[in-house]
């Protein structure tokens, strides 16, 4: 056993028989290779035999054991939120071995716990220098750059600076790409951009430059409405004016899907905003899904019932679903609402359900369950959806 080769490394060392002691000392470790105390034994007899390459190599190993036990004393102690001890055993575990930087990025983490910020980015940024010396595994050197980030994001709450932060994340995932690194990245770029907003939001402003693209508008000069109605909006994120406006803005230019999404948040923002309503109905016709138009105007009308934007948004939906109902389309209009509605997922949903496959053989070949599917409104409303898309018509 260990312990048996030990006493005789110990005796035979007593007695001047150096190397032997060394072969007994050699026979234990193998036994035991984390005791420590039998590389310092073995360590002396090579000293004693003037082996001093040895005797270094063996004393390094006994150092780096028992910095091993002060690391797991320091883990102990963190865990238990002993802070102050915990520092101790990770001090201690540094002095007795400077090649491991593990023990530096521990002891930041302690400082990180208690709040101490400078210190724990001290520590980190010995870490990191150490690390590079060493050529460390570059997770190592990732981790302690991303608890230097976690110290910067802390401090930037009162500092107000998320941009330090931001920078030492990016840094840490060019050396190692971690998922939880990654993760307190976008939280800082977040914090950064909520900051800034917060910091610029002034409605005073933002409804001055809403009135400056409400001038522009009416001089039908768009794209320098579009740039003050953006301002306004980055004055005051949450006025849903400006994005009706900017929604209008758009419609007249052409930007279909940039003004559906400005209109989509308009009455996110405000679901009892009238305006909201007639923009996305606008731009719902434009692109002539009329169908969907339709529909959004009968929402707004809800609001409104005798609003004429939307009576009018109404009338002329209609009149296009008819048009393609009584197949009054040329073959021009027929086949481009036909590939526009191709390209729509609800049309596409439609097509490709077995049920509504089936009701479409049933209108062209029996009239009898063709009447019986005239009484399922579920039915009937995906039809009218195929007819408005120019897919069917009915004649």
């Amino acid at each position: 056993m260990a312990d048996e080769a030990k006493a005789k490394g110990n005796a035979a060392f007593s007695s001047g028989d150096y190397a032997a002691a060394i072969r007994h000392f050699s026979d234990a470790i193998a036994l035991a290779p984390t005791n420590h105390v039998l590389y310092s034994n073995r360590s002396a007899a090579h000293a004693s035999l003037q082996n001093y390459a040895d005797a270094l190599a063996d004393a390094k190993k006994t150092r780096k054991a028992e910095a091993q036990k002060e690391k797991e004393a320091g883990n102990a102690a963190y865990k238990k939120k002993d802070f102050e001890t915990a520092i101790q055993h990770y001090t201690t575990a540094l002095e007795l071995d400077d090649e491991d930087i593990s023990y530096l990025t521990n002891r930041a983490a302690v400082y990180l716990e208690m709040g101490k910020y400078e210190e724990c980015i001290k520590d980190c940024d010995k870490a990191v220098e150490r690390g590079r010396e060493l050529r460390s595994d570059y997770k190592m050197i990732a981790r302690a750059l991303t608890r230097k980030g976690t110290a910067l994001v802390k401090m930037a709450k009162i500092s107000k600076d998320y941009e330090p932060a931001i920078e030492t994340f990016q840094k840490a995932l060019t050396e190692h790409r971690n998922p939880d690194t990654l993760k307190k990245l976008n939280e800082a770029e977040k914090a950064k951009k909520e900051l800034e907003q917060q910091e610029y939001f002034d409605p005073k402003l933002a409804d001055e430059e809403r009135e400056k693209g409400n001038e522009f508008f009416k001089q039908q000069k768009y794209p320098e409405a579009v740039k003050h109605y953006t301002e306004s909006l980055r004055r005051n994120p949450k006025d849903p004016r400006a994005y009706s406006n900017r929604a209008a803005c758009y419609t007249k230019l052409g930007a279909m899907p940039e003004g559906l999404k400005d209109a989509e948040k308009c009455i996110e923002l405000d679901p009892t905003f009238v305006k909201g309503y007639t923009r996305k109905g606008a731009v719902q016709y434009f692109m002539k899904e009329y169908d969907k138009a339709l529909e959004t105007y009968r929402e707004g009308l809800k609001l409104d019932p005798n609003n004429q934007e939307l009576l009018e948004g109404i009338r002329t939906c209609i009149q296009q679903i008819n048009k393609a109902s009584r197949g009054d389309l040329s073959p021009e209009e027929l086949k481009e609402r036909q590939a526009k509605a191709m390209q729509d997922p609800e049309i596409q949903n439609i097509l490709q359900d077995p049920v509504m496959r089936q009701v479409l053989i049933d209108f062209q070949e029996n009239p009898k369950a063709a009447q019986e599917h005239t009484k399922n409104p579920m039915v009937m409303n995906k039809i009218q959806k195929l007819v408005s898309a120019g897919i069917v018509q009915m004649r």
